[in-house]
């Protein structure tokens, strides 16, 4: 790419809050401006204001940061260029390449019923597109705001090169006259984008699939204006498991979701990647420099992507064991503190925490699992069902062996892992119990669970006064069974 400067942007409309498929792009593009030494701008496309979403700017902003997709330049707002966009439509009505449109939103309502009714492709009719001066004054004089169209041409084709799709072709009489500019002042998507990548220099438009339609559309405005139009690269769509497309219902699609739900930015990053990128077909852990070196254009899939929400977990996973302790810790604590009951979380001593954080950086999936996982260890009370204390023993059986085990465990003077481990062990042999069997009322005893971190090590967290007032409690459920 050295003969040509890389100038890429990421611009999203504030209309909601940025999902998967809006990062993808925001990340093949920053990708491609860093592996070549580029420039990546951020432009917020602010110019529907009837569907702005309050807070969407700062999710965006948010979402950026935290995958560490920094910008070069901006972010740009288009509200605050509205100047400009005047300028260049009414520069195209003096080329003759647009007119105004003073069509009522109910002449355009009845004309798009009527063309349904004839199971005709519902589009604008051109009633405006010949008026002449004195028509345009008689409108004007009742006080009607004109839209600008642009005067699409009526035969011919609209050719482009898609970077990854190769010549494009569409028939100009397939294409309506669309608005550039709304009688609210504010430029349509079609025009804003197409000014400002002039403007900000933008080499390559990086954009998703959906967008393919709208290219000959904004071809025609470059070839109006005289001007050199990008290179254009059209992104695969990404769909869910079952190949429909990506929504709410394979699960969380905002990127704020994620970041909630505590998944990692750099496994999040990695993910992403691959959503339509590969290194080959087989690497999948891949850090931020070795994606950069490698990332180019030939390397992106023409095909849709698979959203697989599995293999973020497991990626996901494999992201937290790569932690040391100290930054799991870290990173876990807000997530902590967040999940846990306040009168808990507010109360949370962090040399305590550390002890704990060893024993489940193996099982958690997402920092958003760690409380969860760990209530136990913080909570003074467990609630739990009493039948988990007697699903593989008779009431009496497990009242009997939770007596034993108190006596023993009451006598202990160590109490670490090894200590208990060594205590325990043969004390299930001579219950005539199997370890499993035996344990597991143990575990269920002292952590409320059937699933929980290795017993032993456990136990020595939990401390022994903990444990031995859990192991009481336990006796007190099971002999009311018995």
């Amino acid at each position: 790419m050295s003969e040509v400067k890389v100038r890429v942007r990421f611009a999203p409309s504030p209309t909601g809050y940025p999902h998967v498929g809006n990062i993808r792009t925001a990340l093949f593009n920053w990708l491609f401006a860093r592996h070549n030494g580029g420039v990546f701008i951020l432009r917020i496309e602010d110019t529907d204001r009837e569907r702005m979403v309050e807070g969407a700017v700062e999710a965006i902003v948010d979402s950026l940061h935290w995958l560490g997709l920094d910008w070069d330049e901006g972010p740009h707002f288009q509200s605050q260029r509205l100047a400009l966009y005047h300028e260049v439509a009414q520069e195209l009505v003096k080329l003759d390449a647009a007119y105004y449109c003073y069509c009522s939103p109910e002449r355009l309502r009845s004309v798009r019923e009527e063309q349904m009714k004839r199971k005709q492709p519902p589009g604008y009719d051109r009633h405006c597109r010949n008026l002449t001066r004195s028509q345009r004054d008689e409108f004007e004089s009742r006080g009607i705001v004109p839209v600008v169209r642009f005067k699409t041409p009526l035969e011919g084709q609209t050719i482009f090169q898609d970077l990854l799709r190769g010549e494009v072709v569409f028939q100009n009489s397939t294409l309506d006259d669309f608005v550039l500019l709304k009688s609210d002042g504010y430029p349509t998507y079609h025009l804003a984008n197409i000014v400002d990548d002039h403007f900000m220099e933008v080499s390559h438009v990086l954009r998703a699939d959906e967008w393919l339609s709208s290219t000959p559309r904004h071809v025609l405005l470059y070839q109006a204006l005289g001007w050199e139009p990008p290179k254009f690269a059209h992104l695969p769509m990404i769909l869910g498991p079952d190949r429909s497309k990506l929504s709410k219902r394979h699960g969380a699609t905002s990127i704020t979701e994620y970041m909630e739900a505590g998944y990692l930015p750099e496994a999040m990053f990695n993910f992403l990647a691959l959503l339509g990128w590969s290194l080959d077909d087989k690497t999948e852990l891949m850090d931020k420099d070795t994606i950069i070196k490698h990332f180019s254009l030939e390397r992106i899939s023409k095909n849709p992507a698979v959203f697989n929400r599995e293999k973020l977990d497991w990626m996901n996973g494999v992201y937290i064991r790569s932690l040391s302790l100290a930054e799991f810790t870290r990173r876990a604590l807000p997530f902590l503190k967040k999940g846990l009951p306040s009168e808990v979380s507010s109360l949370l001593d962090e040399s305590y925490v550390s002890r704990v954080m060893p024993l489940i950086q193996d099982r958690a999936r997402t920092l958003g699992e760690v409380a969860q996982l760990t209530e136990f260890f913080f909570v003074e009370e467990l609630e739990y069902d009493s039948k988990l204390l007697v699903e593989k023993l008779s009431p009496a059986q497990a009242g009997s062996s939770l007596r034993v085990t108190l006596v023993h465990l009451e006598e202990l003077a160590a109490w670490d892992a090894q200590s208990l481990e060594k205590l325990l062990r043969p004390l299930a042999e001579e219950l005539r119990l199997k370890t499993s069997v035996y344990f597991g009322l143990l575990r269920v005893a002292v952590t409320g669970r059937t699933a929980a971190p290795p017993l032993f090590q456990t136990m020595e967290v939990l401390g022994k006064e903990r444990c031995l007032r859990r192991l009481k409690s336990a006796l007190a459920r099971v002999s009311r069974a018995e």
